[in-house]
């Protein structure tokens, strides 16, 4: 398999200085499912008087358009700091499709979650997804008993399911520019109004999911959670990447960079969906290929995602460059890979 570069997220490669914006970006509509590949389904019911006692319980919400890094960088983050997250499917199956071909297969469906109870819910943006979830009965009525019950409820980047159920009635919320006008709105990054948080965009998300740590354990945890994660600290600059082993970065298989991204269980999901998703926004042509021997595999966090094919399949074409998120599998197969 012939390929120009490859980069494993935790090698240092780049340094941050103030200066260029960032890019330009669109969307991918990824292949469908392996045929192959069969899903489990989780069903539970949880009494409120018993979340005294049991982990601090978290909802997030997906659908077929939803937001994949708001979605997954919230989850893992969250479970990160102990919190029990089920992600439940607002589509009449578990595996939902997410922006710029990301593909999540949830824990449970909305429906099994009925009459379950949960610390904080979670919407990620993201369109239709956000749509969908507004026009889900189930998950609204959920929602409004979780703010009755003074209980955290919070949502990033477009939350029309909010907006329409009346959850933010006299609340300031972070929210994208485009909406200002639709909202009391403020350019925080993340606002926190009561039992209620908002956050901007995918940029935010991990700020936003680290204050939601905060809300639910505490500060001492958040900074427990939040110090690994190496977040920027200083969000008035502009940014731009100075590489300490300089390369020529260029590509000559088409109008498009061909891109590879492994996957395997045990991968960090967040390292994974983040790079998918920002270089699909940018047009790449991004190949996520799975080192199991099916397209469905379990990352670190627990989080299950599809990849477009198995990595056997994958390595019949070639790149311009090869993206290693951080697994044991991944970097083993690697070591050995002709």
């Amino acid at each position: 398999m012939a390929s120009r570069h490859v980069v494993a997220p935790h090698r240092l490669l780049f340094a941050f200085k103030p200066r260029l914006s960032p890019p330009t970006f669109a969307t991918r509509i990824a292949p469908p499912l392996n045929k192959k590949t069969t899903i489990t389904r989780l069903s539970f019911s949880v009494s409120a008087s018993s979340m005294a006692s049991s982990p601090k319980k978290v909802l997030v919400p997906v659908a077929n358009g939803a937001e994949p890094l708001e979605a997954v960088v919230t989850i893992d983050v969250l479970r990160r700091a102990g919190a029990e997250v089920t992600v439940a499917s607002a589509e009449e199956q578990l595996r939902v499709d997410a922006c710029h071909g990301v593909k999540i297969v949830a824990d449970a469906l909305i429906s099994d979650c009925a009459d379950a109870a949960f610390d904080l819910v979670s919407f990620p943006g993201g369109m239709p997804g956000a749509s969908s979830l507004r026009d889900c009965k189930v998950l609204e009525d959920l929602v409004k008993k979780q703010g009755a019950d003074g209980r955290l409820y919070a949502a990033s980047c477009t939350f029309p399911e909010l907006g329409s159920w009346g959850l933010l009635k006299g609340l300031k919320a972070a929210i994208m520019e485009q909406l200002f006008y639709f909202y009391t709105a403020v350019e925080s990054r993340v606002q926190v109004e009561g039992k209620t948080v908002t956050s901007r965009g995918p940029g935010t998300t991990m700020e936003y999911a680290v204050t939601l740590v905060e809300q639910l354990f505490g500060k001492e945890k958040a900074e427990e959670v939040g110090g690994p994660l190496v977040m920027r600290s200083n969000h008035g600059d502009e940014y731009h990447m100075l590489e300490l082993n300089p390369m020529d970065w260029t590509f000559d298989k088409g109008p498009q960079p061909q891109i590879l991204v492994p996957i395997a269980n045990g991968s960090e999901e967040m390292e994974a969906v983040i790079v998918i998703d920002v270089l699909r926004r940018s047009k790449a042509n991004v190949v996520v290929a799975s080192v199991e021997d099916k397209v469905e595999i379990e990352a670190s966090r627990k989080v299950k995602l599809v990849a477009d094919m198995l990595l056997d399949e994958a390595s019949k074409l070639s790149y311009d460059l090869i993206v290693l998120p951080v697994s044991r599998a991944i970097q083993s197969c690697f070591v050995s890979f002709n």
